[in-house]
């Protein structure tokens, strides 16, 4: 083996070693991936649905991501989702959390409102105030089965049961 091609060697090694640094680096940004533990808050907030919530969808105020839902349980017959949001971004126990849709059939994600309260909400403390996400299926399904307070029945005649008799 001449220099020439222990030089080529190298150099080609090299560029293998860069190429694998570059997919680790994308695959961790891209994956949303936590490498080392950060250091997050944990808060919990109960909601009567979470229907399309799912684990990594984001956390936002006003617009602004701070954190991701990282686990969905069950608590009784009501959903427990617990929040993991950065440490800067003051959570006061008046929060509200609310279930939002990016756009008309996008993702969900959870939108918060920080509260303006006295006092903060420790790491593990659950937020009371909670607002449900829109389920347009059911929506959907209550215009297309007539329920939707058209003031007709399924037939699409006027329903004239509930009228006094004359």
């Amino acid at each position: 083996m001449t220099v020439k091609d222990t030089k080529l060697e190298l150099i080609v090694g090299v560029f293998v070693l860069i190429g694998i640094a570059a997919l680790t680096y994308l695959a961790v940004k891209l994956g949303k991936l936590e490498v080392v533990g950060s250091h997050q808050r944990h808060v919990q907030a109960v909601f009567d649905s979470v229907a399309g919530l799912k684990p990594g969808a984001p956390v936002e105020v006003a617009g602004v991501q701070v954190g991701q839902v990282k686990r969905i349980a069950l608590d009784g017959e009501r959903a427990l989702v617990t929040l993991a949001v950065h440490p800067e971004i003051k959570v006061y126990e008046d929060a509200i959390a609310s279930i939002k849709t990016r756009g008309l059939i996008g993702d969900k994600y959870v939108a918060l409102s920080p509260g303006g309260s006295d006092k903060e909400l420790s790491a593990g403390g659950k937020i009371r105030d909670t607002e449900s996400g829109v389920d347009l299926e059911a929506i959907i399904g209550e215009f297309i089965h007539g329920s939707a307070g058209s003031g007709g029945n399924s037939e699409g005649k006027p329903d004239i049961s509930s009228k006094p008799a004359k």
